[in-house]
């Protein structure tokens, strides 16, 4: 068993994930921002006292703080979670108050908050770019090698060479698609087609079940088929078709996101596999001692991951301000102050709820609780 990368590592390469991506996600409203005419009078990576800074030109206070933990761009003027126009913004001189958040068209004003969430699903497609133009892209089909006795595959007859065609109605076109798919239904029955000789076969099974160890004694229940296959294909990627390959496989990630999260809802999935900044932390130190690669790539997976997850539309994410932006063009006016105020208070209950959730669960995934008990 390999050494675990040091405190050092482990504090060093979250901080570096952190901070670009909450740099990354905050230039995406502050440039659109920009763009629009709002003026930022601050530009944040953390929260709470300033530990260093310095104003730019336009006024802007960029600044790093205590709290490495997020980050925030203040426009002149957003001085609430609803934006209302309060009788002080009233008051500001016209030119002043055309650089407010609060003085823009809704469509200005959904373009600024989309942003963040936007350049973070961008970030990753380029890092996924680079690295397919480099090295290429593998597909491996979903023909099968070998079959596993007692396995579903045998279950629904199975035999080397067949092709799996779908899963449920979902296509499958290569083997990374067929696994994602299995690996997150566990335990549940499924129609499978697959070929043989030309002629298509159409079976239902239920998916076997893996249970999966970490070094901190937490389970994982995965699906399994019970096939194998080693037909690869591989070749190189021109600049051209790069970008359709990054998005398909950023869209395969969100696809995994959303299925791994409706089980949780579902209940299908416990709760308990959901992690926080210190797994976040731990996983990160271990793929910077695997390697600048593996590194960059986690970089990608953690920025789509930071995207959805603000898209969300909860109230004091970017996803809830969304929301709320839907109404108004629905309603062709703002939903009233009260019931943002509320709608907003109760987002950072949820939110803050959660952080205690997926904190207790890093606690308990470092064995913490099973040390104090004994």
């Amino acid at each position: 068993m390999t050494d675990s990368p040091g405190i050092l590592i482990y504090l060093f390469s979250f901080l570096v994930v952190i901070g670009v991506l909450v740099f990354v996600h905050e230039m995406g409203h502050y440039l659109v921002g920009r763009w629009c005419g709002v003026k930022a009078e601050a530009f944040a990576i953390g929260f709470g006292k300033e530990i260093a800074g310095w104003t730019d030109k336009r006024g802007t206070r960029w600044k790093i703080c205590m709290l490495p933990l997020g980050g925030y761009v203040q426009f002149a003027g957003d001085m609430d979670p609803s934006g209302t126009k309060s009788k002080d913004w009233l008051s500001l001189p016209a030119a002043e108050r055309n650089q407010t958040f609060q003085s823009k068209s809704l469509w200005q004003r959904t373009a600024i908050v989309f942003a963040g969430p936007a350049i973070n699903f961008l970030f990753a497609i380029l890092i996924i770019m680079g690295f397919v133009i480099a090295y290429g892209t593998s597909a491996t089909l979903p023909v099968a090698q070998e079959i596993s006795p007692n396995s579903t595959a045998a279950a629904i007859g199975m035999k080397s060479g067949d092709r799996i065609i779908s899963v449920d109605g979902e296509n499958i076109e290569l083997f990374d698609d067929l696994r994602q798919k299995i690996m997150l239904i566990p335990d549940q029955n499924v129609e499978i087609v697959y070929e043989r000789d030309g002629q298509r076969v159409a079976k239902q099974g239920k998916i076997g079940v893996h249970i999966l160890n970490d070094r901190f004694g937490n389970e994982y229940r995965l699906g399994l088929l019970g096939m194998s296959s080693s037909k690869v294909e591989w070749r190189e990627v021109s600049p051209l078709e790069a970008p359709a390959i990054a998005v398909e496989k950023t869209i395969g990630i969100v696809d995994q996101i959303t299925t791994t999260l409706g089980q949780v809802i579902t209940g299908k999935r416990s709760i308990k596999e959901l992690g926080g900044p210190l797994k976040i932390a731990q996983v990160s130190g271990d793929q910077f001692k695997l390697g600048l690669e593996s590194f960059i790539l986690f970089v990608a997976l953690i920025s789509i991951n930071l995207g959805f997850i603000n898209l969300l539309p909860i109230p004091m994410l970017d996803g809830g301000h969304l929301m709320f932006y839907a109404i108004e063009a629905v309603r062709r006016k703002p939903a009233s102050p009260k019931v943002q105020e509320w709608a907003f208070r109760s987002g950072l209950a949820l939110v803050m709820v959660f952080m205690l959730v997926v904190t207790f669960n890093d606690l308990s995934s470092f064995g913490l609780f099973r040390a104090v008990s004994g």
